[in-house]
C-alpha cells in the first residue's frame, strides 16, 4: 500500500479511536490540546470576551476545530511501508509549528532580521523545554496555558538568576520574559465577519513591541489582539505571552524606566497603530498596559479582499484574557522613576 494510502487509513482509525473513548478513559482528553478550552474560555460573554459584542455562541466559529483530535496528529509515522507511532516523530520542530503558527511567525521574523532566540541559536527545539505532562494532560481540565500549573516550563528549569543588580532590584517583582523577551507578534483587525462566514482567520500581523502585564503577582511580557465586527464595533484584548524570542542579555532600565510611553500613559492617551505613507505603522518597544488608558489604533473592514479604513469605528471593549491584569498605579509609579544602567 502507498504511503499516502497507509496515512489516510491511519487518520480515519485514529480518529474513531479518539472519538469512541470518553474524557475519563484517557489524560489526554483533558488536556488543551485535545479541549482547546483557552479560546473558548476567554471568547465567552461570561467572562468579558468577544461573544459580548458579537452575541455569535463560541460553537458556531472555525475555532473549536483547532485541537489535537488523537495521538496520530502528531505521532504518526511510517516504517517500513508501515503506519506506526513514534516519539521521534512527535518532538519534531515542524510538527509543533504546523499548529502553533504564531511562534512559527516571530522565529521566521527573527531569522530574516538575524537575531534569533537564544536557545534558536543552540539548536534547541520545543520539546527540550517543554514535557510530557504538558502536551499529553494530566487528568485535569485546565481553561488556559497561563493557568497556575497548566505548564511545567520555566527558566528555572535550567537558569539561575546571576548576581547583578537588576536582578537584586527586580527580584520577586518581575517574570524573565519582562527583561528578555525580545518582542511578541500580535494580531490587529481580526475580521469576525470573514471567520464566521468563510472559516478563515484573516488579521493584520504587527510585531516589533512588547507589552507588560501581571500574571502570578509578577510582571511579564504580553501580547495584544484587535477585532473588528460589523457595525463597527471594535474589540481589544491584553494577554500575557512568551514569545519565543528571547535574548541572553535582558534589556537596559531606559527600555523600561523613564520611556516616553510613560508621558503618554500618564496623559491617557496611547497610539498604538496608525497610518503613515499610505501603510499601517506601529508603535516598537515596551509598552506597559494600565488602566484607564485610551489606546489609539487603526481599524480597518475587509472588502473585497482589501483592506479598508473604518470612517467611525466604536471605542473598543477592552479585555484581559489568560489570567493577566493590568499594572496598578504605584507599578506605573515605579516605572517613572529614573533609573541608570550601571551594575546592570
Amino acid at each position: 500500500m502507498k504511503r499516502t494510502s497507509m496515512t489516510g487509513l491511519l487518520l480515519i482509525l485514529g480518529f474513531f479511536a479518539a472519538t469512541s473513548q470518553t474524557t475519563q478513559d484517557t489524560l489526554f482528553y483533558r488536556s488543551l490540546h485535545y479541549t482547546a478550552r483557552g479560546m473558548s474560555y476567554w471568547y465567552a460573554s461570561a467572562n468579558g470576551g468577544l461573544e459580548s459584542i458579537t452575541g455569535v455562541p463560541y460553537e458556531q466559529l472555525g475555532c473549536q476545530n483547532c485541537h489535537v483530535a488523537g495521538c496520530f496528529q502528531c505521532h504518526l509515522t511510517v516504517a517500513n511501508d508501515q503506519p506506526a507511532y513514534s516519539t521521534a516523530a512527535a518532538r519534531r520542530q515542524e510538527q509543533c509549528l504546523v499548529c502553533h503558527a504564531r511562534e512559527a511567525s516571530i522565529m521566521k521574523i527573527d531569522r530574516e532580521s538575524n537575531q534569533s532566540d537564544v536557545h534558536v541559536e543552540k539548536g534547541m527545539i520545543c520539546m527540550d523545554c517543554h514535557t510530557a505532562r504538558e502536551i499529553h494532560g494530566d487528568g485535569r481540565e485546565y481553561v488556559s496555558m497561563k493557568q497556575p500549573d497548566a505548564m511545567e516550563v520555566s527558566c528555572g528549569q535550567c537558569h539561575s538568576p546571576g548576581e547583578s543588580r537588576a536582578h537584586t532590584v527586580h527580584d520577586g517583582k518581575l517574570d524573565c520574559n519582562a527583561c528578555h523577551q525580545r518582542h511578541v507578534v500580535s494580531c490587529t483587525n481580526c475580521h469576525f465577519e470573514t471567520l464566521v462566514k468563510e472559516g478563515k482567520r484573516i488579521a493584520i500581523p504587527v510585531s516589533g513591541w512588547m507589552f507588560l502585564m501581571n500574571l502570578n503577582g509578577k510582571v511579564t511580557s504580553a501580547t495584544m489582539q484587535s477585532f473588528v465586527v460589523k457595525e463597527n464595533k471594535t474589540f481589544l484584548m491584553f494577554a500575557p505571552q512568551h514569545s519565543h524570542s528571547v535574548m541572553g542579555k535582558g534589556r537596559t532600565c531606559n527600555e523600561c524606566h523613564s520611556a516616553k510611553i510613560l508621558e503618554d500613559i500618564r496623559k491617557g492617551r496611547v497610539k498604538l497603530t496608525w497610518f503613515q505613507d499610505a501603510k499601517m505603522q506601529n508603535r516598537k518597544g515596551v509598552i506597559p498596559v494600565a488602566e484607564g488608558i485610551t489606546w489609539e489604533m487603526v481599524y480597518q473592514d475587509r472588502e473585497g479582499g482589501n483592506w479598508v479604513p473604518m470612517a467611525n469605528p466604536r471605542q473598543p471593549k477592552l479585555h484581559y484574557a489568560s489570567f493577566g491584569t493590568p499594572l496598578t498605579a504605584a507599578q506605573i509609579r515605579s516605572l517613572r522613576k529614573p533609573q541608570t544602567d550601571t551594575g546592570k
